[in-house]
């Protein structure tokens, strides 16, 4: 087959994609920051969320898209939503507003890649090669690096840690499952679910733990209406096409960047300085995911060549 006739989701590996939605992506731990003065997690992530589905919605009736074929699909579609929208937000954001910084919060993400290199040989059946265990390993050391500035003053809450690291879980199991029973569904009408059941379960998380009570200020509407349509639409839209043109681990590897580019953000935004270490980190980051992502396309288990 000559190169012209290069599937579209195959090129997608050499497109601009990957790079959008890490930036994309890395943005979001700012966001909510500026948001959450304002508002519980719980209420803040049910706005968000049920805007989100809203628009999705509409889209959805007006553009006619094609609708889960089954109750079983809407399911399977509803719980990837849950675990990637309801337990890895909920989680980031119970955790910031526990004390978790952004940067820790960033650093805790890091450990996604890895996680996901544990759990897609059984989920997905997909081997992960030692050229690419190397990439995992030299990324997480290069996340490390990165993020060691946090290590000497770590003063988060040991609670809201551990509800950190159960959102990163929860974000590598959505991942795979979303790729495995998920990989059909129409991106208009599939998010809609997804959100939509994220809304719910946020809304009435919010209605047992939380006031519910809201400060509309300028900067919560800002960060509001950022992280609905750049990170809600944009950002997972993006981390959807990738996760069903590409092998789990290669899209996984992606968040191995988020520590580096939110220390970037963070160095003109807030004043904080890179030492030679976090520049040394970035670089073996970026060689991390080059060995990961790059090369023959992993085969899955048990496939002759």
């Amino acid at each position: 087959m000559s190169q012209d006739s290069t599937p579209p989701r195959t090129s997608l590996l050499f497109s601009g994609a990957p790079a959008l939605f890490v930036v994309l992506w890395s943005t979001g731990f700012i966001g909510a920051k500026m948001g959450l003065p304002y508002a519980e997690p719980a209420t803040f992530l049910a706005i968000r969320f049920a805007l989100v589905a809203a628009i999705l919605g509409l889209l959805s009736l007006l553009a006619g898209v094609a609708r889960p074929k089954d109750w079983r699909s809407v399911w399977h579609i509803m719980t990837a939503g849950l675990l990637v929208h309801g337990v890895y937000l909920g989680g980031i954001y119970a955790g910031i507003s526990m004390g978790v910084s952004a940067g820790d919060s960033a650093l805790i993400v890091g450990m996604q890649p890895m996680l996901t290199a544990v759990l897609v040989g059984p989920m997905l059946s997909e081997s992960v090669r030692l050229r690419q265990w190397a990439g995992l390993i030299l990324g997480t050391v290069g996340v490390a690096l990165v993020s060691s500035r946090y290590f000497g003053h770590f003063d988060s809450s040991a609670g809201g840690v551990v509800v950190c690291v159960i959102a990163v879980i929860g974000m590598s199991v959505g991942t795979l499952y979303q790729k495995r029973f998920c990989s059909e569904m129409n991106l208009l009408s599939g998010s809609f679910l997804q959100f939509l059941a994220a809304a719910v379960m946020m809304g009435l998380l919010a209605l047992v733990f939380e006031s519910a009570q809201v400060r509309w200020t300028g900067e919560f509407i800002f960060a509001l209406t950022w992280l609905v349509v750049v990170l809600s639409l944009g950002a997972m839209t993006v981390l959807w096409l990738l996760v069903r043109a590409q092998a789990a681990t290669r899209v996984a590897s992606l968040f191995f960047l988020v520590p580096p580019v939110t220390a970037l953000m963070a160095w003109p935004l807030f004043g904080e300085t890179l030492n030679t270490r976090a520049v040394v980190g970035m670089a073996l980051v970026v060689g991390g995911v080059l060995l990961v992502s790059y090369g023959k396309a992993p085969e899955p288990l048990g496939r002759k060549s």
